[in-house]
């Protein structure tokens, strides 16, 4: 089973196991990991799921979609080439070994 590096907001780094398919929000979640909010439950309406990927990985990812965009611009703490939402990426194996970090609370 694939795993992500999940660095909290408090600086903590989570390993998780990552079930293929799942969006990154629901692993997040579904671990328990603090700092991931997900209020909308991943149906793009919100950017309190906004973390920050390894840039190493951006190839592997869909192209970030119109909505995401818009609600990513919304966020005091975007940042360029790393800033995504989670519930917007789907575990792959072609992810193992991703890192993120939850982004900060706007």
């Amino acid at each position: 089973m694939p795993q992500i590096n999940v660095t909290t907001r408090s600086g903590e780094i989570e390993v998780v196991e990552a079930e293929v398919n799942q969006t990154l929000m629901e692993i997040i979640r579904d671990n328990g990991i603090e700092g991931m909010d997900a209020i909308c439950g991943g149906c793009c309406s919100c950017a309190t799921c906004h973390i920050y990927i390894d840039p190493k990985f951006n190839d592997q990812l869909p192209p970030v979609s119109e909505d995401e965009d818009m609600l990513l611009d919304g966020s005091l703490h975007r940042k360029p080439e790393v800033s995504r939402l989670s519930c917007q990426i789907r575990m792959s194996e072609a992810l193992d070994g991703l890192a993120l970090e939850i982004a900060p609370e706007d």
